[in-house]
């Protein structure tokens, strides 16, 4: 019996050890205007937060904005209730990030999509135009007109980023292929107007296009919808979108924003948790082109081994993919 008892203090010290490397956190969330359910980019970070939700069973606040000012007073209010981490998920809350963060430096702040120097700021950027380029070359071997397209969102340069990586990726497989490209606006609204993403895929279809790639959030689902509808193929970004068109989406680019908002809350909780900069492209698993059994049936064996070919010489750096971010010349 006393064995067993000293078993059972034993074990009772090793539990009280585990819950005491593990922090208390409050974490929360502040998505991109283009809003939480937009089947892309922020919803990649919702299905993040939600994976990390149901594995602790730590809850987590967010918040979806409807403009600049929002998203400041979304940031503040978080951190003066003591939420941390908090994730800002794009570009644009870089400014009113700087502000908060620099306020609140005992709190931890990620941000996704750009890089914010402060002590208190993980910033988390993504190699987009390594999978661009894998989602290019496949359009590339699946076009049967030669031609195949790409509708962005806001036109701003991470989306030309996508845009290069795709045009250099078409490239490589027909070099005399021909890309159509259209941004939706230069406004935060062009990341949620379906409506117009459907008009310019049928646009660039009635010009010959025969896979259409998007990089638009919510504008996006407009772009696969006419595609399908037009017994042409899509192809998604951020999340999996695959199964939006069953048997018309061809494939969708990866962006990990979900690993990446699950990492941030973990790490937290583990006492893990680093400000600086992470770069996520294909070598970190960051980055990937989906195949599962709504696309299988479009991927030939020889696109499936030339994309897994341009990926290790991606990563071994025998192809070197342009980044439009260095250098907006786009030169292939």
């Amino acid at each position: 019996m006393r064995l067993k008892a000293l078993a059972l203090a034993l074990a009772g010290v090793a539990f009280s050890a585990v819950a005491m490397a593990q922090t208390a956190i409050k974490p929360a969330v502040v998505y991109d205007k283009g809003g939480k359910f937009d089947k892309s980019f922020n919803e990649a970070a919702f299905i993040g937060a939600e994976k990390f939700k149901q594995e602790t069973g730590v809850e987590f606040r967010d918040f979806e904005p409807n403009n600049d000012a929002q998203i400041e007073q979304a940031l503040r209010r978080f951190a003066r209730d003591g939420n941390s981490p908090i994730i800002a998920v794009g570009f644009s809350q870089a400014t009113a990030l700087q502000k908060v963060a620099a306020e609140f430096p005992d709190l931890k702040f990620t941000i996704i999509d750009m890089v914010v120097e402060l002590p208190n700021v993980q910033s988390i950027v993504f190699k987009e135009h390594e999978g661009s380029y894998l989602v290019g070359l496949l359009a590339a071997m699946a076009s049967k007109t030669g031609k195949v397209g790409f509708v962005g969102g806001m036109d701003v340069p991470l989306i030309r980023k996508f845009a290069c990586g795709y045009i250099q990726g078409v490239k490589a497989a027909k070099p005399d292929a021909e890309i159509f490209q259209n941004m939706t606006g230069s406004t935060p609204s062009a990341w949620n107007d379906p409506v117009k993403g459907g008009e310019l895929a049928k646009s660039q279809i009635d010009r010959g296009a025969d896979v259409i790639y998007h990089a638009a959030g919510g504008t996006g689902i407009g772009v696969l919808r006419a595609a399908a509808d037009a017994g042409k193929l899509g192809i998604g970004v951020d999340s999996n979108q695959n199964g939006l068109q069953p048997g018309k989406v061809l494939t969708s680019m990866l962006k990990r924003v979900d690993v990446a908002a699950y990492n941030s809350f973990k790490a937290a909780r583990d006492g893990t948790w680093q400000p600086g900069v992470q770069v996520l492209g294909l070598k970190e698993d960051g980055i990937a082109w989906a195949l599962d059994d709504n696309n299988k049936a479009l991927i030939t064996p020889e696109m499936k081994a030339a994309a897994d070919k341009a990926k290790a010489d991606i990563i071994a750096g025998t192809i070197k993919v342009h980044d439009y971010m260095t250098d907006s010349k786009c030169t292939m």
